[in-house]
């Protein structure tokens, strides 16, 4: 480019004024305004010396440097002191810094777009704040939430308890036909509310990575025919046949005990929400470096509105059968919990009417 045209570019660039200021850095700033007001000057000197006097060119010449250097190196310290007054107190905000005047000063590099800077800087803050905000207020719906739960599940418990106990007192202790009944009862309710307190104490630790998985590999297959086995009665209480798709040997690493936990509370749950003389299909599936495990019912289903929500700690799709099955609602939010402790993913499909599938990836075993 030509000098005239840089110079041009330079002094009088094509855009509005307030982007002009906005994007100068405080040396730029300060040389256009002083030879602004040195050009100012020496016109004005000049015409006074004309008025009087003939045209003196070394005069005007040395008025307009003289006003140049002069009225720059004011502007640099004015605008300088103007940065280390005002936008200091922005640092501190948004950086929360404590440092003195002289070394908060000393940082400062005239040649940078500090407003610029200091903009994008504000802008970003802003951004962080409303994302810190949001968390906070999804933290405290959750913790609403959470409370709210806990102490809907306990109640029902506590006043069974205290029912139980009342009627003892009130003389139920001394009829024979009641006072063992209520306190089996009672007993229930009590052990129900320890499982509760266990599983939330469970996810904590989960949570908080409190828990070191113990990794190995192991036969998959093994694993499912002893949880199968353990729950063989459970299912025949509901003529629920329990069946493994194969018997080829498949092995994985992880912890055997928590997914364990996992399988169990899977298929405990297709027991449930079973119907009577159906079905609940454990299958495996070969998918390079990971085995895909699937759980599939041919129950009652789950709506499609129920299935973002279903992982949610004390989440219940029917909340009064699911209190008359017992349990402390907190089965599937352990079970992702465990899942993704291994570094892997659970999901779950489903169809009202015609049966649930839960599926979760485990990685394959190292040797094989």
């Amino acid at each position: 480019m030509d000098t005239s045209l840089r110079l041009k570019a330079y002094f009088f660039p094509r855009k509005p004024l307030a982007l002009r200021v906005r994007n100068l850095s405080p040396q730029d700033l300060a040389i256009r305004l002083s030879l602004a007001i040195a050009v100012i000057v020496s016109s004005i000197g000049s015409l006074y010396w004309l008025a009087y006097q003939e045209f003196n060119f070394f005069f005007t010449t040395t008025l307009f440097l003289a006003t140049l250097l002069i009225t720059y190196l004011v502007f640099i310290w004015g605008i300088r002191q103007f940065i280390d007054r005002k936008f200091r107190l922005i640092y501190k905000t948004i950086h929360n810094r404590k440092l003195g005047l002289k070394k908060e000063a000393q940082s400062i590099d005239m040649k940078e777009d500090i407003f610029g800077k200091i903009r994008e800087e504000v802008i970003e803050w802003d951004r962080d704040n409303k994302r810190e905000i949001e968390r906070l207020t999804d933290q405290e719906k959750f913790r609403r939430d959470f409370l709210g739960n806990v102490s809907h599940e306990l109640k029902t418990p506590i006043f069974s308890i205290q029912g139980y106990i009342l009627t003892l007192l009130e003389g139920g202790l001394d009829d024979k036909k009641i006072n063992r009944n209520f306190l089996l009862k009672a007993e229930k309710s009590i052990n129900r509310m320890i499982e509760m307190v266990d599983d939330l104490e469970e996810i904590s630790r989960l949570e908080s990575n409190r828990i070191n998985l113990n990794r190995r590999d192991f036969n998959l297959n093994d694993l499912t025919e002893e949880v199968i086995e353990s729950l063989e009665y459970k299912a025949k209480s509901k003529n629920i046949q329990l069946r493994l798709s194969t018997n080829r040997p498949t092995k994985v690493n992880a912890d055997p005990t928590r997914i364990a936990q996992v399988l169990t509370n899977l298929i405990v749950n297709s027991i449930n929400y079973g119907k009577e003389e159906g079905f609940t299909k454990i299958r495996f599936f070969d998918m390079d470096e990971n085995i895909l495990v699937e759980v599939n019912d041919n129950g009652k289903g789950i709506a499609a509105e129920h299935l973002p929500r279903l992982f949610e700690r004390f989440y219940r799709i029917d909340k009064g059968r699911s209190r008359a099955e017992g349990g402390s609602g907190l089965g599937l939010a352990i079970v992702k919990h465990i899942i993704e402790a291994h570094d892997q993913t659970i999901n779950v499909r489903s169809t009202e009417g015609e049966g649930s599938t839960f599926s979760f990836t485990l990685k394959k075993a190292t040797n094989r």
